[in-house]
């Protein structure tokens, strides 16, 4: 008995031949006759093939009787069988262009190739994400948790040293700022690669990959001799840190199933927005003290070793289909019965599919699907003034009030805070959402979504009058627009996460494709603004910058209302979206 609780007989060898016995005798009849000689060489009784290893009756496989089990054993060949044989040899060569090779002949197809394919002993099967104990399943879910926020960190903490690499490089604002543009940017080409990859290889190889990767060009950054350098480095850094953001959430529904989903989605997407928030006050102190900015890069590039060492010592595979791939190939090695398979093991890629998925379809969507556009567009107006808000922020704090960097800082938390209570209503929403789930025959209705986003858009555009109108002069308290922070947080993740679930609840089927259609032009938003922030508040004022922003915020608010009441027709209409 081996570690796995199979037995071993010394039979899997003879168990595994695929070849029905006929057929087998007709092959060796052939060769030999090619190679001008015969045999009359019988071949053994049925028994011998038809009796199943006790090594793949516990691993759950068997091979079925056919007709040909029944048949006597002294079977002989004859001109036909011989001349089908001929023809598929023939066709194989043709089809696939080379030879079998060793002098072999190609093999006959499998008798029954479902019967080797393994899968899931039942809905209970412990294999199974969704059925881990929930301890693992939340050590697991901590983990990409700090992996998404360490990914989402470094995007900001870069802002704090835009006044050093001016001063070191001497180059301009625009082009310091850039560091921060291009790594949001590597936010929006990462995705191209990290979603086919974790659908075809799984979770856990992309995640561990990108930890590396991402360690690596912080790494890189933090020891840069010039300019280019740091740009080229910062780019790649956000393409690696791109894959927790694209694939967490996949890990997240992986494990969770539709009850405690939305709840987990929740703290995900409190750490993509909780960690560019955080960075800005820690990396204050750092270039404030005796480290310097190089050690803003270096920070997080340790960060993002711990997260590689997290992610190798105890990061298990979620995804189904690769979990399958990995018991298929256990189960190979423990009876030698090669045939045994997954489903995922017979997938091939196709770069036509591929190029569809992630580039021709999105577009499409975009241009075409009016839900898709304008949940994108509000989207990305409110994920660009995320990252304008670094920007924004110091010039209130630091050159209004007088604070240094690592204080200057603290007022984040106004935001930090103000997400921290959306989360809170979010999650005491749910129980409700639950109910009208389940008297709904379990049928979800996506415009369910659309109450929280219209309260957070009310609050957000609120938010960015009281920041501006009270943080443009010194003789108004610091505390006043740091309060603002408290509507315009929670109208960020009030708005945020509703939608992204509401662009995966109206399509279903091609979810994949509005979301990265979605995340595409998201990540360019964030890349954009911080370039224009600085002329804009110093051009027009604090106070009227702000204005035109919670102008375009209050033009916003009637987006989710319209679909409230017209979502359901608009998707009836629709040749992508989901109806009931």
């Amino acid at each position: 008995m081996d570690a796995q609780g199979h037995r071993h007989t010394d039979k899997p060898e003879r168990d595994a031949t695929l070849l029905r016995p006929d057929q087998a005798h007709i092959e060796e009849e052939q060769d030999k006759e090619i190679h001008g000689c015969s045999s009359h060489t019988k071949i053994g009784t049925m028994d011998s093939y038809s009796d199943t290893s006790d090594v793949e009756r516990d691993a759950g496989i068997s091979r079925f009787p056919t007709q040909q089990d029944h048949l006597g054993s002294d079977l002989q060949p004859n001109s036909t069988e011989i001349e089908r044989i001929q023809t598929q040899k023939s066709q194989h060569s043709q089809t696939v262009g080379c030879t079998f090779g060793a002098n072999k002949p190609y093999p006959p197809q499998l008798i029954d190739q479902e019967a080797y394919v393994v899968g899931f002993d039942g809905p209970d099967d412990p294999l199974h994400a969704q059925n881990w104990p929930f301890v693992d399943k939340l050590i697991i879910a901590t983990m990409l948790g700090f992996t998404t926020f360490t990914a989402s960190f470094g995007s900001a903490i870069f802002s704090t040293t835009i006044p050093h690499l001016q001063a070191r490089f001497h180059v301009g604002s625009v082009v310091a700022t850039l560091g921060t543009s291009l790594y949001v940017l590597g936010f929006a080409t990462g995705p191209i690669l990290w979603a086919p990859y974790s659908e075809l290889k799984g979770r856990r190889s992309p995640l561990v990959f990108a930890s590396f990767g991402f360690a690596i060009f912080n790494l890189a950054v933090a020891v840069a001799k010039d300019v280019q350098t740091v740009m080229i480095c910062r780019f790649f850094g956000g393409f690696f840190g791109a894959c927790p953001l694209t694939c967490v959430a996949a890990v997240f529904s992986d494990m969770f199933n539709n009850r405690s989903r939305g709840n987990a989605i929740t703290i995900f997407a409190m750490a993509v927005f909780c960690g560019p928030l955080f960075a800005p006050f820690i990396g204050g102190f750092i270039v404030k003290s005796k480290l310097g900015w190089r050690w803003t890069e270096y920070i997080t590039a340790i960060l993002g070793f711990v997260c590689l060492g997290l992610n190798v010592i105890f990061l298990r595979e979620t995804y189904a289909p690769q979990i399958l791939v990995e018991k298929a190939a256990t189960l190979r090695r423990a009876t030698k019965n090669w045939a045994i398979h997954a489903k995922q093991d017979e997938i091939e890629i196709d770069f036509g599919e591929l190029l569809e998925k992630n580039f021709s379809r999105p577009l499409r969507m975009l241009v075409t699907e009016r839900i898709v556009l304008l949940i994108t567009i509000y989207m990305s107006f409110i994920y660009g003034i995320l990252y304008l808000f670094l920007t924004a922020y110091p010039l209130v704090f630091q050159r209004v009030h007088g604070m240094n960097p690592g204080v200057g800082g603290l007022p984040y938390f106004g935001l930090i805070s103000g997400q921290l209570l959306a989360g809170l209503v979010i999650f005491l929403r749910q129980p409700a959402y639950e109910r009208k789930l389940a008297a709904n025959d379990n049928v979800n209705v996506p415009e369910w979504r659309l109450p929280d986003v219209i309260a957070g858009g009310i609050c957000f555009a609120a938010g960015m009058f009281w920041f501006g109108w009270t943080g443009y002069k010194a003789d108004i308290h610091w505390i006043v627009p740091t309060l603002s922070g408290l509507l315009l947080g929670f109208g960020l993740l009030a708005i945020f996460l509703p939608l992204f679930n509401y662009l995966i609840d109206s399509y279903l089927m091609f979810a994949a494709s509005a979301i990265a259609a979605n995340t595409f032009l998201r990540s360019l938003a964030g890349a954009a603004f911080p370039l224009f922030a600085r002329q804009m508040f110093e051009g027009m004022g604090i106070e009227w910058a702000s204005t035109l922003l919670g102008c375009l915020a209050v033009v916003m608010v009637p987006v989710p209302v319209w679909f409230y009441l017209q979502g359901e027709k608009i998707r009836r209409k629709s040749v992508y979206a989901q109806t009931r």
